[in-house]
């Protein structure tokens, strides 16, 4: 799958300084005190044209006090911003100056499979000292990113902004065009990082449940619901404060390859729109993104745009890009505020008028502890979930199969010894903003809101269904599709030119951002209609989300869950559309009808 080996400031004197760089809980106190010094005007470098070259690097890199290397492209930590032009044929030409094999995709976009940039699928990988040109149209305009697909080397810094600009200018909307990459540095080698958690799970988890937090809860709710509560979260062997595999005990949060306290600042002047593009390449956070005092008017996800919805946040998770647009109506700094889904730290930057400025920066909201309606228990309309899994189930009486409501089935292999939890009744609802986001006081956004500016662009309705189980062990820190691994599980195989649907259904208490390379995720509603189209579905836990797909790319192309982690244990798929048994006429016609 991946093959792996492997910014610049002076060392931080304090401990309340450094969890300000870093962007930990408790950090924002410190905001008053180094943001405005630290404010960094944006700058990130920006290449465009239709011959581009980019070198594959180490980089000495300082984003905590502690000099580290990392992998970069052009010297920097995001690469540079690819501003690329929608129609034109693009050649980017990709040095490997490392001593490991290396790579590039370029997430979202649609491009021959020789092109898409995953070793092992149809495309071998750059071997050190080589150069690799990829050659490709863009068929597509909006707001895009690329990153390898070998190893840890994303992990490690190796990823960058790509917008494609539209044939029509006024379709940008807004006077100013910023770039807002998200990410997690880790001083760490991502390969510790990995086995930490194989040998345990909870590692990064600092926040556990005390004695004391159960006194609290007796005197809430009486000894015994609160004993009742604790022996059934006992029993399933999870935790009600695991919201997130990896925190910020290993992470410091960056925005745009800046800290927190570095401050990357975007500049406007009073009345003008601002279009701000969101992309998460975080390796394994999910981010609540919000600027105080001002709306967040969303227009576009992964590229493509939808009708503006009006929110004040929104949930992004790794893979995911949403265009927001802003009015500043004043002079004044606004924070740019990516907490943590589990709230143990930050990124942070500003919108300004002048270089040097800087708002206040909000506490990370209060940590929400998962509920047993969170889990899929105690809910009229969650999704029941099974923490017995394998133990004392016998196949052979089960008859391979186990039905579930609404048509839906567990394959076998989810009933053994790497899979600990199944749902039963999986909810549908596109309208849930997710854990810690319900009821806080601001309006969220949620898939719900979304809507194509386009109908469904196939118009065909889906002439088959496939059904995938977002599977895992919590404790052994396994993760599948179906409860198999990616070595053991066959090419899922779509037909040239079939439009079909893919039903994801979370098996498991993590959310899974699912990734398809080469087609579009075109999302339904809970009655099967198209909603938006989409490169990264993220399902949330004991969720179920299906989309559409037209399989109108010849190829292999992957299929895997985004948190790097997770992939890197096996949620990870090989898709294969091929032309067997159709007619060279029926082929000819997709051609025609897809480009």
């Amino acid at each position: 799958m991946r093959n792996f080996r492997g910014p610049q400031r002076p060392g931080i004197p304090s401990f309340t300084r450094r969890r300000f760089v870093e962007g930990l809980t408790g950090g924002a106190l410190a905001a008053t005190a180094f943001g405005p010094a630290l404010a960094r005007a944006a700058t990130a470098p920006v290449l465009t044209g239709t011959d581009i070259a980019l070198d594959v690097a180490p980089l000495a890199v300082n984003f905590t006090g502690r000099p580290r290397l990392a992998t970069a492209i052009n010297g920097s930590v995001p690469g540079p911003l690819l501003r690329l032009r929608e129609g034109e044929e693009v050649r980017i030409r990709v040095a490997n100056r490392l001593a490991a094999p290396t790579s590039i995709h370029w997430h979202g976009l649609l491009v021959p499979a020789a092109m898409d940039g995953a070793p092992g699928f149809s495309f071998t990988g750059i071997d050190p000292g080589q150069t690799f040109e990829y050659r490709f149209r863009l068929r597509q305009s909006g707001t895009y990113w690329y990153h390898s697909h070998s190893g840890f080397q994303e992990q490690a810094g190796m990823y960058g902004p790509l917008v494609v600009l539209p044939r029509d200018p006024a379709m940008l909307g807004a006077e100013r065009d910023y770039t807002v990459m998200l990410s997690d540095w880790s001083d760490a080698d991502p390969v510790a990082i990995l086995r930490k958690l194989k040998k345990q799970a909870d590692y990064y988890n600092r926040h556990q449940r005390t004695v004391a937090d159960f006194v609290r809860d007796v005197r809430a709710q009486g000894l015994g619901a609160a004993f009742a509560e604790s022996r059934a979260w006992g029993a399933m062997r999870m935790n009600q404060t695991d919201l997130a595999d990896v925190s910020a005990v290993a992470f410091t949060y960056l925005m745009n390859g800046t800290t927190p306290a570095d401050n990357w600042t975007g500049l406007y002047s009073r009345g003008e729109r601002v279009r701000l593009r969101f992309i998460n390449a975080g390796a394994m956070t999910i981010f609540d993104v919000r600027i105080p005092g001002l709306d967040l008017t969303v227009v576009g996800t992964d590229g493509q745009e939808v009708h503006p919805v009006t929110v004040e946040e929104f949930r992004i998770a790794p893979g995911e890009t949403y265009d927001v647009i802003v009015k500043p109506a004043d002079e004044s700094a606004y924070t740019i505020f990516a907490q943590s889904a589990d709230r143990s730290g930050f990124a942070r930057g500003t919108l300004a008028p002048r270089a040097g400025m800087s708002a206040a920066v909000p506490a990370p909201d209060r940590r929400v502890l998962l509920t047993m309606a969170d889990m899929g228990h105690g809910g009229g309309d969650g999704a029941a979930i099974d923490h017995s899994a394998h133990e004392g189930h016998d196949m052979a009486a089960m008859g391979g199969w186990a039905v579930l409501p609404k048509g839906l089935t567990h394959p076998p292999a989810e009933f053994g010894p790497t899979v600990d939890m199944r749902t039963t009744n999986p909810t549908a609802r596109l309208d849930d903003p997710g854990v810690g986001l319900r009821d806080n006081g601001r309006r969220v956004l949620t898939f719900a809101d979304l809507a194509s500016v386009f109908p469904d662009p196939d118009g065909r309705e889906p002439g088959r269904t496939v059904e995938l189980h977002l599977s895992g062990h919590m404790e052994r820190y396994l993760w599948s599709f179906n409860g198999t691994g990616f070595m053991d599980s066959p090419p899922l195989r779509f037909d040239y030119g079939e439009r079909l649907r893919v039903v994801l259904v979370n098996d498991g208490m993590m959310e899974h951002p699912i990734h398809l390379h080469g087609m579009w995720s075109d999302l339904e509603d809970e009655q099967g209609h198209f909603r938006v189209r989409k490169h990264t579905v993220n399902v949330r836990p004991g969720h179920l989300n299906s989309f559409r797909v037209t399989a109108d790319a010849l190829g292999r192309w992957p299929l895997h869950c985004h948190l790097m982690m997770h992939m890197e244990n096996s949620m990870f798929l090989a898709v294969l559309v091929d032309t067997a048994g159709q007619s060279a006429g029926a082929v000819e016609e997709v051609r025609h009808d897809h480009g």
